[in-house]
């Protein structure tokens, strides 16, 4: 009886290393958590036995693989390394699109506000047409105005002689004429205007097409 009571007192040890210390080679793992007993002592005195809690490593499976051999350290960086530069590439990507939207809405609020603007530019732009911008006061006005919207970025076009586009160009007429070749604009009776990138109003123009 002595015998086996200090059999049965004596705690279990068992060998839970992940890499064998003779071959160096990772050890499979079961499906089922390994459990350690732990001899314990109960109420009365005797030694029981009780579950030691498992300890989990801190190691990768990729880092036990160069440890044993199975993997090498260039292998493991250039894994890194591919890792980097994609999640660097997915936040340029992400940038791009983040200030492509942005600039397109900047674009809409100052078209929105700069069109209450536009029947005072046809003015000005008629008025220096024939000649009414002769007095000073009145051509500085013109002047400030027109350089607080270009400030905001407000640009202008369409000129006598420019192919014509039907995409910025709005015909209201035709005229054939006998010098050119294909469709120009013949007369600019009002501007076209971009902010940016942005067309905020295409130009109104008069059609100049071979006789």
């Amino acid at each position: 009886m002595a015998d086996e009571n200090e059999k049965q007192d004596k705690p279990v040890i068992r060998d839970k290393r992940r890499i064998d210390p003779d071959t160096g080679a990772v050890r499979p793992t079961s499906g089922a958590a390994e459990k350690s007993a732990a001899p314990d002592v109960g109420d009365t005195g005797e030694f029981v036995q009780s579950e030691a809690p498992d300890i989990d490593t801190s190691l990768s499976d990729a880092d036990l693989h160069v440890l044993s051999g199975q993997s090498g350290v260039e292998e493991i960086a250039a894994e890194r390394l591919a890792d980097l530069q994609r999640v660097t590439a997915e936040y340029a990507n992400y940038r791009k699109r983040t200030e492509a939207t942005r600039q397109v809405e900047r674009e809409r609020v100052i078209g929105e506000t700069i069109t209450v603007l536009l029947p005072a530019l046809d003015d000005v732009d008629r008025a220096e047409k024939y000649g009414d911008l002769a007095s000073e006061p009145i051509a500085t006005i013109a002047q400030k105005l027109r350089s607080g919207v270009e400030k905001l970025g407000l640009k202008s076009f369409a000129a006598e002689g420019d192919a014509f586009d039907p995409m910025i160009h709005e015909a209201i007429s035709q005229r054939p004429t006998p010098d050119v070749e294909g469709e120009t604009v013949g007369e600019v009776v009002e501007a076209g205007y971009f902010v940016g990138s942005t067309l905020l109003r295409a130009a109104k123009v008069v059609v100049a097409v071979p006789a």
